[in-house]
């Protein structure tokens, strides 16, 4: 058993793969926000495809933003 865990490949973690779709609301234009990967527009919610990993570090940057998240679905 302990041998086995060695052996595992961190992309076969199902985890990994997993892809979750932020609805965020009200996230204003500032300096964090121009360097973003996706538009944003004040007057719309944004989605954002925030991979498993990266969860808690988007949801702290949304907050900065002055956003807040509508809703979290997986991505099937």
């Amino acid at each position: 058993m302990l041998g086995q865990s060695a052996l595992v490949n961190a992309a076969s973690n199902p985890s990994d793969s997993r892809i979750f779709i932020y609805e965020v609301k009200g996230l204003r234009q500032n300096d964090n926000n121009d360097r973003n990967a996706y538009p944003l527009r004040s007057s719309d919610n944004v989605f954002i495809k925030v991979p498993y990993k990266k969860m808690n570090e988007e949801m702290r940057k949304i907050n900065r933003m002055g956003g807040t998240i509508v809703s979290i679905k997986a991505m099937d």
